[in-house]
């Protein structure tokens, strides 16, 4: 966490609005993504993502870095804003409602995908991981967190999310192969 953010943060933990409301606004986009990636659904993720930062608004006097991005404890309120969301509902998670324009955001591993594959296909191969492969994926490249934050979003070891990913992306190049 920079030193900006580090200002914004305890601004907002001192009940100023506005440094909340510049927290919001730099991180809405990426928490709104993973959110609608984990429902299928726009307006779910629009309710969802602001709940989640209306959570995140009532228990920011309780926020306390520990080595790990604001970032980090947004994900994990927005992780469980979802899991209690499917609690009440059945998944029916669709990669397909994921917009081309979001898959091309994917930085070094878009580029690393031969030309000739469309974002369809690799669309498709994602759909085809593992819920976990899926979110190590999308929050490693799309959202670009490190694995130390993942590892703390997802409550699993450094290594375990490096093998998470290592697998997904084997599984990603076998897939893509097949197709």
């Amino acid at each position: 966490m920079n030193k900006e953010e580090q200002d914004l943060v305890e601004k907002a933990r001192k009940g100023e609005s506005e440094a909340f409301g510049s927290l919001y606004d730099k991180y809405f986009d990426s928490i709104y993504r993973f959110v609608y990636l984990k429902t299928g659904n726009k307006t779910d993720a629009e309710d969802l993502s602001h709940q989640v930062f209306l959570s995140a608004w009532q228990k920011i006097e309780n926020y306390q870095f520990r080595g790990f991005p604001f970032s980090s404890w947004l994900y994990k309120i927005a992780l469980n804003a979802v899991i209690d969301h499917w609690r009440t509902r059945k998944p029916s998670v669709s990669i397909d409602l994921v917009k081309d324009d979001l898959l091309s955001e994917l930085p070094a591993f878009h580029e690393e995908v031969d030309q000739k594959f469309s974002l369809v296909l690799v669309k498709n191969a994602i759909a085809k991981l593992e819920p976990d492969q899926q979110d190590v994926i999308v929050m490693k490249f799309v959202d670009e967190l490190s694995n130390k934050e993942i590892s703390d979003v997802l409550g699993k070891s450094e290594g375990a999310i490096r093998v998470i990913q290592h697998r997904a992306l084997r599984q990603l190049k076998k897939l893509i192969e097949e197709a």
